[in-house]
């Protein structure tokens, strides 16, 4: 079982960056892939990216293509997304999630283990 914590949430102007973590605890955190979905206040829970667990692969939302990047430390048990050129459509609770899955890809229903979520909040 896989436990997770986000952090790095925030207010920020369009334009500026933040700094997702998610810290899982565990010992077998490399082997499973990971990802990064968020909420917008009245929406659904949308996927943004993932990464495979060597850290090899990463596929990403087109919404954000180009202007996030997720990666990972598998010897700090954490996986990041860094977030340039933030709009207020970013706007929304950022959640990472981890499958024990190979190549799980963007389907949130095969993420097994869910964080609590952190906020993020764009200002124009």
């Amino acid at each position: 079982q896989v436990q997770l914590v986000e952090s790095g949430g925030g207010m920020v102007q369009a334009g500026n960056s933040l700094r997702l973590s998610c810290a899982a605890s565990g010992r077998t955190f490399s082997t499973y892939d990971m990802g990064w979905f968020r909420q917008a206040p009245g929406k659904g829970r949308e996927f943004v990216a993932t990464i495979r667990r060597s850290g090899g692969y990463t596929y990403y939302a087109d919404s954000v293509k180009g202007r996030f990047t997720i990666f990972r430390v598998n010897a700090k048990n954490t996986v990041y997304l860094q977030m340039n050129s933030l709009k207020p459509e970013d706007t929304a609770v950022y959640y990472c999630a981890a499958s024990s899955a190979l190549g799980v890809g963007p389907d949130q229903a095969r993420y097994s283990y869910w964080g609590q979520g952190t906020q993020v909040t764009v200002s124009s």
